[in-house]
């Protein structure tokens, strides 16, 4: 850990990690101040050790990881105090490319490349040019906590992982103002990984689109039916009677037809806000 903001990014997400957790609702499994043991076994395996539980990781291993997979992997030294925190913060939660990609939207017009979650030399040219800092982590962490609200664990962890976002949002703008930022705190479920594979599913729009096909269907159809009724009208009987099945079809496919239309535009927008928050939009 060379850098001495890494070192005070790290005690700060430790804190917000906790010790050992194994919730069965949380997509990281079985973790170990922050690090899976998903992340620990390949580790190892990259050391040419044996496997084991991620409860024996040492303090050295610890360092090593979040100094490479995190802290590297985001190019902590090259950000301004603060965003480099708070970016370090939302790598290790969510995975570094996730929170890359959060700092890319915020950049808003500043940065002119692609939204893929790699840091390179646009990505650092447009924090550069910024000349808001506060205000670049203020829109950093409304792109996190929008990713969160999309995810299926926020009826469980989105409390935790609130409290987790606003002392993120609150160290951040204190270091990237000047000023003395306080030290974190756990929040039970704060801790829970936040993939983007545990996003909520779009809805589908094959029941509105047969709804509204079904509606626009049964429009023609009583047409049809009314030009029989007109052909059938010496006939009283037949004819009022050929006339209340035209009414009654023209109403329910009037409805099948505007609410087909209603709740597939709702769909469409759903699945591309869902799209747009975890930057799977195309």
């Amino acid at each position: 850990m060379t850098a001495s903001r890494e070192q005070e990014s790290l005690a700060r997400v430790l804190a917000h990690e906790g010790g050992y957790s194994n919730h069965p609702d949380d997509p990281g499994g079985a973790t170990m101040k922050g690090v899976t043991q998903r992340v620990y076994d390949a580790y190892r395996k990259s050391k040419g050790l044996a496997l084991r539980s991620v409860k024996s990781i040492t303090s050295q291993e610890l360092f090593e990881i979040y100094d490479r997979q995190y802290w590297d992997a985001v190019k902590g030294d090259q950000l301004p105090a603060g965003i480099d925190y708070v970016v370090f913060d939302g790598a290790v939660n969510s995975g570094p490319k996730q929170s890359i990609m959060w700092l890319q939207r915020a950049l808003g017009p500043l940065y002119q490349g692609r939204v893929d979650g790699v840091i390179g030399l646009g990505t650092i040219a447009a924090v550069q040019a910024c000349n808001n800092h506060d205000a670049l982590i203020d829109r950093i962490c409304d792109q996190r906590l929008a990713f969160l609200q999309h995810l299926k664990g926020w009826k469980t962890f989105g409390r935790g992982w609130s409290s987790r976002v606003a002392e993120v949002r609150s160290i951040g703008q204190a270091w990237a103002t000047g000023a003395m930022p306080q030290m974190a705190n756990f929040v039970d479920g704060g801790q829970a990984k936040a993939f983007v594979e545990d996003a909520t599913t779009a809805p589908s729009t094959a029941p509105a689109d047969a709804a509204a096909g079904g509606g626009v269907a049964g429009i023609g159809l009583s047409g049809t039916l009314a030009e029989l009724q007109s052909q059938l009208s010496p006939f009283s009987y037949t004819s009022e009677w050929i006339g209340k099945v035209v009414a009654v079809l023209a109403l329910v496919s009037a409805i099948l037809a505007i609410g087909g239309l209603a709740y597939g535009r709702y769909a469409r927008r759903k699945a591309a806000r869902l799209a747009i928050a975890t930057g799977t939009a195309g």
